[in-house]
């Protein structure tokens, strides 16, 4: 038998570019299939999952901005894509066996729910997973705030973000050789450091509500992995 988990009900957040794999853009059928997969094994682990997917590839509010476009119809545009992302992973888990809900912060009834807090935790307690969309609603807010307000309104015990390293380092480990990692940090070095964890308004909002964030490595096997070992990755708290 496996180690029983170290979390009762987590937020796990995905890149939009994750979904894209080597391709960068658009969405990686075999990808997202390992994801769901994945995710499936974790809740069959008996571990409650909430899930926010950003928009990245297929478009980013930021990037639309640079181009000319106004931020706010940038965000827009960022805002749908990761609804679209979300109802594919909707279709992936379906696959899977595994029941799912897309809530969206925008009203886009009958393409998905419209958010409804005591609804998601409802969901959540029946094992359903609850895949949240459309970032906050609002422009100038990134799905990284969007999954530490859904984390906390939802009370997860954790935010899991899944990344391309193992971990938070000192710097960017694939520029920088020397760069060392952590095994844990606090919010305030996170934030005095200037790291790339998650945008300064999420981890503010982390560190005032005292929700923990865990970054790891998405490969296969290491989601069940970080829901039962204390050593996998980098885990920021107080």
């Amino acid at each position: 038998m496996g180690n029983a988990p170290r979390f009762s009900r987590v937020l796990l957040k995905l890149s939009g570019e994750a979904l894209a794999g080597s391709k960068g853009h658009g969405i990686d059928s075999e990808i997202l299939s390992t994801m769901a997969h994945e995710i499936a094994s974790v809740l069959k682990s008996g571990v409650q999952v909430a899930l926010v997917i950003g928009g990245g590839n297929l478009v980013r509010g930021i990037s639309a901005s640079a181009g000319g476009m106004n931020r706010a119809a940038g965000d827009a545009m960022g805002m749908l894509g990761t609804v679209m992302n979300g109802i594919a992973m909707q279709d992936a888990l379906d696959k899977e066996g595994v029941n799912s809900v897309v809530m969206s912060a925008i009203r886009m009834e009958p393409v998905c729910e419209f958010f409804d807090r005591r609804k998601a935790m409802s969901l959540l307690n029946s094992g359903s997973v609850v895949i949240f969309s459309a970032g906050t609603g609002n422009p100038f807010f990134t799905t990284d705030s969007a999954a530490a307000l859904r984390a906390i309104e939802t009370e997860c015990d954790v935010i899991m973000k899944a990344t391309k390293v193992d971990g938070i380092y000192s710097a960017d480990p694939m520029k920088d050789p020397t760069a060392t990692r952590f095994e844990s940090i606090s919010y305030s070095e996170v934030l005095q450091k200037g790291l790339q964890v998650m945008d300064t308004a999420a981890v503010a909002l982390c560190m005032e509500q005292k929700m923990p964030i865990l970054v790891f490595q998405m490969i296969k096997g290491n989601l069940t992995k970080a829901t039962t070992e204390g050593t996998l990755g980098t885990l920021v708290h107080c």
